[in-house]
């Protein structure tokens, strides 16, 4: 009986702690999961762009009949494009003559008299044409990021016309290459 009365206290003991252990098992928490995973691709197209921006809204050159008049740089503009093969930039008159604003004035100033020089000029001047546009500018690498600023200059030899204000659109074109 003495066995008895010394494993008892160890059964008791055990039987305590395996209803410990048990009534934990009981408890909510965490439950464990079971995971995959995979993955995916992510694909940016980027298109070809181009911006002309900021152009002058009009220039005026002024003088006497059989003067010839230069303005430097009477138009700006601003070109953007991530084209990596560059930019062209031409001009072309929208009519064959500047007309009067005068009411009554019939007189008129052909647009081949007016002459444009840019960088694709090299410094000379070439006359406007209503059926080729005249390339002002080429650049063949992409813009700056914030766009390339860009300015060319204008001359006319005024021909024998009534005093006036003569004009006519202009139309720049920015073509990626």
């Amino acid at each position: 009986m003495a066995t008895v009365s010394r494993i008892r206290p160890l059964l008791v003991g055990l039987l305590v702690a395996g209803a410990t252990v048990g009534g934990l098992s009981g408890r909510t928490g965490p439950a464990r999961a079971d995971t995959d995973t995979g993955s995916t691709t992510a694909n940016v197209q980027v298109n070809l762009a181009i911006t002309l921006s900021d152009l002058s809204p009009s220039f005026t050159l002024t003088g006497a009949p059989g003067a010839t008049v230069t303005t430097p740089s009477p138009v700006t503009m601003r070109v953007t494009t991530n084209s990596f093969t560059g930019y062209a930039v031409t001009v072309q008159p929208a009519a064959p003559a500047l007309t009067g604003d005068t009411a009554g004035n019939t007189d008129t100033i052909p647009m081949t008299l007016l002459e444009v020089s840019g960088p694709a000029q090299a410094g000379a001047f070439t006359p406007l044409s209503l059926t080729t546009p005249v390339e002002v500018v080429r650049k063949t690498s992409a813009s700056a990021a914030d766009g390339d600023v860009i300015n060319h200059d204008y001359r006319i030899t005024i021909p024998a016309v009534r005093p006036d204000i003569y004009r006519e659109t202009i139309n720049y074109i920015a073509t990626t290459l």
